[in-house]
This record gives structure tokens, sequence and C-alpha cells, in this order.
């Protein structure tokens, strides 16, 4: 009996996949679990739908995720800081500051664990900060610390 499934099951298939497997099977497990459904030409026409609009979707958040690639890349975000002598800060400018500063200055809403800081920001001068936007898109910020 050929089947849609509609979430993974181990051993047999993953969700989206259409597979054949045994009537017994499928009739007394997959489908009263809710597991599967048959693969008839409507049902499969449901599911080329659905994968054509999830990629769609996909491809929506990519470019989106590019447009603001190239926003970030032109920005150099100013923040402010107490230093020491020699250009060192009291304290450190960190990965949820810079968010925070993109937010109110830009408005640019971006995750903090998004901000790719290796280790937070010591010193006066302009710093260059990865963000990743997306999976496959990258973007590199401009941040420039300056003494309060």
């Amino acid at each position: 009996m050929k089947v849609i499934f509609l979430k993974d099951v181990k051993g047999q298939g993953k969700k989206g996949q259409v597979k054949e497997v045994s009537e017994g099977y499928a009739t007394n497990f997959l489908l009263p679990r809710g597991l599967v459904r048959p693969a008839t030409d409507g049902n499969v026409k449901v599911l080329e739908n659905q994968a054509a609009a999830e990629q769609r979707r996909k491809d929506n958040e990519k470019e989106e995720a590019q447009n603001l690639g190239k926003k970030l890349d032109e920005l150099t975000l100013t923040m402010k800081a107490k230093a020491g002598e020699g250009g060192r800060l009291f304290g450190a400018i960190t990965s949820k500051q810079i968010a925070e500063a993109l937010a109110s200055a830009n408005g640019i809403t971006i995750d903090k664990r998004k901000i790719e800081l290796g280790e937070p920001i010591r010193h006066l001068g302009v710093t260059q900060v990865s963000v990743k936007l997306h999976t496959e898109v990258k973007a590199t910020l401009k941040v420039q610390v300056t003494e309060e």
C-alpha cells in the first residue's frame, strides 16, 4: 500500500515521503495513529503544493536576510563607553549591547545569538563583527567604540 508519511517514523520514512508499506502495517498501526495518509492522487497533489509553498517561504526568508545583510554591511554602529589609558575600556561591549544599540538606533532587531563576537570588545576603535542572518547569509557590521 502506498502511503504519505505525515510524521517521521523510525525505520520506515520521513515526513513528506511517499513509500510502499505492507497493507496490514498501514491499516493496523500507521493510519490509526495518524502517522500516514493513503497516497491518492489528491493527497499527492496536496503534498506537492505544501512543498512548493514551503520552498517559496524559504526563498523569501533568504531574500529578506540578503537585503538586511546589505544594510548591515553599509552601517557603522557607534557606541560610547568609558575608557582608561591606552584606549582600554572599563568593562566590555557584548553582543547583547550591540543588539540593543541596533534596535534602538536603527530599528533593526537581531537576536544577540546571531551576532558572532568571539570575545567582548575591550578597546576603542572600529571592530568588524560578523552577523549570521540565515544559514547561507552572513553580514559584517562595523562597531565603532568611542570614549564617553
